[in-house]
């Protein structure tokens, strides 16, 4: 009889840090106790913190150990497992100790005062684990959906919510449901964008290798509500370890009969597949994606026509985010009024961030809407490295605003920030303190965009060339100011003429790099 369960983390960062040999560790103590029958050991996703990786997870108490070496992974089986007392110098904080937690639900808010909805049992569950999903309420969305609601239904709670996409743009995700389900074509698809190329981007890859089955529950209910019977998710090449979570996940699901044909019984089909890009930056774009997948040049489309009118192989198609899924099963399970009482009025619900940087945490933290950089940066970053001033922050990825310390307190959701000239992007932030040069990293940002250019426009070809043959001449200080206005007209040019989203905010990080920070490329000119 299993009486308690160890989960290691198991992402690639704490792969290299030796979670594989603290878990083997852990698996000899266990025999050496006789306790290999009594005690289940499994991987779990990364759970939040790079600075208390790899930890260990004990249930039922979910008492949370880190960072965890091979011979601490051997001193929590001996204390805990065996004689029952908490390590207590290993636990990662005291106000997580096991007295204080009864459930897992409940770990998940204390662990790191966050508003967890999207990654609410990531790095609590083993992601190989179907059953440990189906605990915490998995696939219970997808249940009621089929039973007690209509796909009208399905679709009027997630447009009531007002959910917006989280890859970027904002759309609402309801709205764009809605333009699906009413076109007349009977075939129909859901398709998850995984690609996640955006450097300094690594949520989604998180949210999937952390509770796989709640992206796949998100497309089920995404297909049943628009009539849809078969999705497909493009992941990133590089996610080999997530790609692999995602394939057994759906083997799993399948056997279950939570995929596939006549899901629990009812009339509602829906399939599954995985398809891993090539590498190439502009497969993040959705019709680029598209025809990736179709086999053809990843490259944009023209629009109209939209996806959801002729979207793959011609016809309707949702394109939704990873973290846009994954928020869908919480919001039919608990209702659109539920989710809009958290965050703000004009963006309900949470975002999840990937921070990097000038920090002292770096890491995965989701918060409601609206919650300021200034927070993030204090309470989840541990405040700016080494006791520097802020100086900026890049928010969004590559393709995102630079804002000054000014904005530091505006509510980071997509109204505040565009009302500020700024963006959310993706979720990506990247703070940089005092040190940091802005005229360097637009150049490394513009070097990105001028390699990644599909070239299929001359503004985003040329203009990324030119862009950087600027900044080029003006960090060896050979540039004069009319150099400094000609970049700025170009990157005014390329923002308003590109073909698509990469050449439209490839000047992004110049365009704002002038707006708050112009005397640092003044006083690289040439006297």
């Amino acid at each position: 009889m299993i009486r308690s369960t160890i989960l290691v983390s198991g992402d690639p960062i704490s792969l290299s840090r030796g979670a594989e040999e603290t878990k083997l560790a852990i698996e000899a103590e266990l025999s050496f106790y006789g306790l290999e029958d009594e005690v289940q050991v499994g991987y779990t996703g990364r759970v939040n913190r790079t600075d208390v990786l790899p930890v260990v997870v004990v249930y039922p108490e979910g008492t949370v150990y880190g960072p965890v070496t091979p011979r601490d992974g051997s001193e929590i089986v001996e204390e805990h497992l065996y004689k029952g007392r908490v390590v207590d110098h290993l636990t990662v904080a005291a106000e997580i100790a096991a007295a204080e937690i009864d459930t897992l639900g409940e770990l998940s808010d204390t662990l790191y005062g966050q508003k967890r909805i999207v990654l609410r049992r990531a790095g609590l569950i083993d992601p190989y684990s179907i059953d440990d999903y189906i605990a915490e309420d998995g696939y219970f969305a997808l249940a009621t959906a089929l039973t007690d609601m209509t796909p009208d239904d399905v679709l009027q709670t997630v447009k009531n919510s007002n959910l917006q996409g989280r890859g970027g743009a904002g759309f609402p995700t309801g709205l764009k449901w809605s333009f699906v389900a009413q076109q007349a074509e009977p075939t129909r698809y859901i398709v998850c964008n995984a690609d996640e190329s955006e450097p300094g981007t690594f949520k989604d890859r998180l949210i999937i290798e952390g509770d796989p089955h709640s992206v796949l529950e998100g497309m089920a209910l995404s297909g049943y509500a628009v009539g849809a019977h078969e999705g497909w998710i493009y992941i990133r090449g590089e996610y080999v370890m997530a790609r692999d979570i995602l394939n057994r996940a759906i083997a799993q699901a399948e056997e279950m009969n939570l995929l596939g044909d006549g899901i629990l019984g009812s009339d509602f089909s829906f399939h599954i597949h995985v398809h891993a890009g090539a590498g190439a930056y502009i497969c993040g774009e959705e019709t680029a994606l598209l025809n990736s997948l179709e086999g053809q040049r990843g490259i944009p489309r023209i629009r109209p026509p939209y996806p959801t009118v002729s979207g793959f192989r011609g016809m309707p198609t949702v394109v939704n985010n990873v973290e846009t899924l994954a928020n869908v099963a919480p919001i039919v399970l608990n209702g659109a009024d539920w989710f809009r009482a958290i965050g703000t009025n004009r963006s309900p619900g949470t975002k999840v961030y990937t921070m990097l940087g000038d920090v002292n945490i770096t890491g995965l933290v989701e918060t409601p809407m609206g919650t300021t950089l200034r927070e993030i940066i204090d309470i989840y970053g541990g405040g700016v490295k080494d006791g520097k001033a802020f100086k900026a922050a890049q928010t969004g990825g590559s393709s995102g605003t630079i804002i000054p310390a000014d904005l530091l307190d505006v509510p980071m959701d997509f109204a505040s920030m565009q009302e500020k000239g700024a963006g959310l992007g993706s979720g990506a932030l990247l703070v940089c303190d005092e040190d940091t040069d802005i005229v360097d990293l637009a150049y490394v940002l513009v070097r990105f965009f001028m390699t990644e250019s599909c070239g299929k426009c001359t503004p985003c070809r040329v203009g990324n060339v030119q862009m950087l043959e600027s900044l080029e001449r003006l960090r060896k200080g050979m540039a004069r100011r009319s150099d400094l206005e000609r970049l700025e007209e170009i990157a005014d040019f390329v923002q308003q003429s590109s073909f698509c989203g990469l050449g439209q905010a490839a000047p992004v990080p110049i365009l704002t790099g002038l707006r708050y920070f112009r005397d640092e490329f003044e006083a690289r000119l040439r006297a």
